[in-house]
């Protein structure tokens, strides 16, 4: 009980000089990148990004052929290698077949981003049963399937690390997504307690990627009402944040910083005082001219 302080103290002190040197990055030569969600968005710019930083092989899987053989397409002709194979995270037993099929044809995968995600953008009432399902799968229990599907090589080989592009709405939730805020704060729970769950397991880690609202596809019509103060994020940027942040072995990387701010305010301020932030944000009425993908 004594030395418990002093130890905490210590590890804070350490971590935040820690924070303020340049830390070392491991060389992706020797990776075999897997990104689900691959052939558009964020997962796009991801693949590009993985490859641009010297990825040995870089593997896309998605729901739609086409916007993945765009994307694998582009990469190649940069020189990287790169596939893809056609698959729904929502399903469990062709993750598992797809899964079997790039270990025959590809190899073991040892790094592998969980960036498959949808957006319905409507209230409990408004939204349909089955959108409300999907969403679910999608975004919560489709990281159920690929992790359980990859991580036990990589524990095996004592090599590999698990990412997941989350969302700052898990922590901060906002009205006419609802689907999305609940399956983003389950996604959370499921990272942080996968990377506690490895933290005797050597060479293998995680990080989790919590962004503000990025300028994308999937949130297209999506409005802040101080886009001066709050303006969307690049999805190149969080891309190359995200590389970044797997290469150092970052657990937990908010975009931007100032998120850590609002996650501080909420542990401790009343819920009158936050629903005053919300009125002032607009975030009760950015999702009204909400449209999504096309």
């Amino acid at each position: 009980m004594l030395l418990f302080p002093i130890q905490m103290f210590y590890h804070i002190v350490r971590a935040g000089l820690l924070s303020l040197l340049p830390s070392s990055k491991k060389d992706l030569s020797k990776e075999v990148v897997l990104i689900t969600g691959g052939g558009r968005g964020i997962g796009r710019h991801l693949a590009k990004e993985f490859a641009k930083q010297g990825a040995k092989k870089v593997i896309l899987w998605g729901r739609t052929e086409k916007c993945l053989k765009e994307t694998a397409e582009e990469i190649s002709l940069s020189g990287s290698e790169c596939c893809y194979f056609v698959c729904d995270v929502a399903n469990r037993e062709e993750v598992y077949k797809q899964a079997k099929v790039v270990r025959e044809k590809v190899g073991d995968v040892t790094i592998l981003v969980n960036n498959a995600a949808v957006v319905h953008g409507k209230s409990l009432m408004d939204s349909d049963d089955d959108a409300l399902l999907k969403t679910q799968h999608i975004n919560t229990l489709g990281q159920f399937w690929t992790t359980k599907a990859f991580l036990p090589r990589m524990l095996e080989l004592q090599h590999g690390h698990v990412a997941c592009i989350n969302s700052i709405l898990s922590q901060s939730p906002i009205p006419g997504a609802i689907d999305y805020c609940t399956s983003k704060a389950s996604s959370l729970a499921f990272m942080e307690s996968l990377t506690l769950g490895l933290l005797y397991c050597p060479g293998v880690s995680c990080t989790t990627v919590l962004p503000f609202h990025t300028n994308t596809e999937m949130f297209r019509g999506m409005r802040v009402r101080f886009p001066q103060l709050f303006p969307p994020l690049k999805p190149e940027i969080v891309a190359q944040k995200t590389v970044d942040a797997v290469r150092s072995d970052k657990a937990f990387l908010y975009l931007p910083w100032t998120m850590h701010a609002l996650v501080i305010l909420k542990s401790f301020m009343p819920q009158v005082a936050l629903e005053e932030i919300h009125r002032f944000s607009g975030s009760y009425t950015c999702m009204n001219t909400f449209k999504g993908r096309t």
